[in-house]
């Protein structure tokens, strides 16, 4: 371990081009549950499963139900960054880190204060009239009761990809080529199983490609470096 940090420290210093790519891993000490993790969403007992719940056609169909799924469970605004977040930030600010590009909707990073963010599930934070387009904000949904509607009367959606939604493309563009274009290229708490999403590291072509994960990927036969340990603790651990 001590030497795989030392190695990871030295590649850090002398790329000139480094890029983040994390999933729910990143948050999960921040006490934000993953939903495939032993103790995640997908393994706790709802009238439907979370899948299904947070899925484009289930919002139009049963939309009181998404939203008492929803606020119970996806709005941790309570949250903090972990030593993950706060150094990733620290990087950028210190010229050492492009961009951050997560499946996380928490906005976790930005709360940190990095600020070339990748949103490829959007974010909790953003919320607009599905009839007029006013925007709202995650505190306006969690203190609401069932659905939340705008002073027009129309529905107000969260700016969050559900299941059957097609990731915004131009976030998609800007995350391929950030990562096409990274000398290195650190993937951090994600097992690569959420498509599209995890297709996008398949654009590397870069020198240095670190994982981080407390279990195996999909990728772990192409890393340069491989931790198995917790990102919030090995980012502790960077200079």
């Amino acid at each position: 371990m001590e030497d795989k940090i030392k190695r990871f420290n030295d590649i850090l210093s002398n790329s000139r081009n480094t890029v983040f790519f994390g999933g729910a891993g990143v948050s999960t000490e921040s006490g934000i549950p993953d939903f495939r993790s032993v103790d995640g969403l997908y393994n706790q007992k709802y009238d439907y499963p979370p899948e299904t719940i947070l899925s484009s056609s289930f919002f139009y169909s049963n939309t009181k139900e998404f939203y008492r799924f929803y606020r119970d469970k996806m709005l941790c605004l309570d949250a903090k960054p972990n030593a993950a977040h706060i150094k990733l930030a620290e990087m950028e600010k210190n010229g050492k880190l492009s961009a951050v590009i997560t499946q996380n909707i928490d906005g976790l990073h930005q709360n940190a204060g990095s600020k070339t963010v990748y949103e490829l599930h959007g974010s909790v934070h953003r919320n607009y009239c599905l009839k007029c387009g006013r925007l709202y904000d995650a505190a306006f949904i969690l203190n609401g009761e069932g659905v939340p509607r705008c002073g027009c009367g129309g529905l107000i959606k969260p700016d969050v990809t559900l299941y059957g939604e097609q990731l915004n493309q131009e976030t998609v563009e800007c995350a391929v080529t950030m990562i096409s274009n990274a000398e290195t290229l650190v993937i951090g708490g994600t097992s690569l199983v959420v498509y599209p999403a995890a297709g996008l590291i398949n654009f590397f072509r870069g020198k240095n490609l670190i994982i981080i994960n407390t279990s195996s990927t999909s990728a772990d036969s192409s890393a340069d470096i491989l931790i198995e340990e917790k990102i919030g603790h090995v980012f502790s651990l960077i200079d």
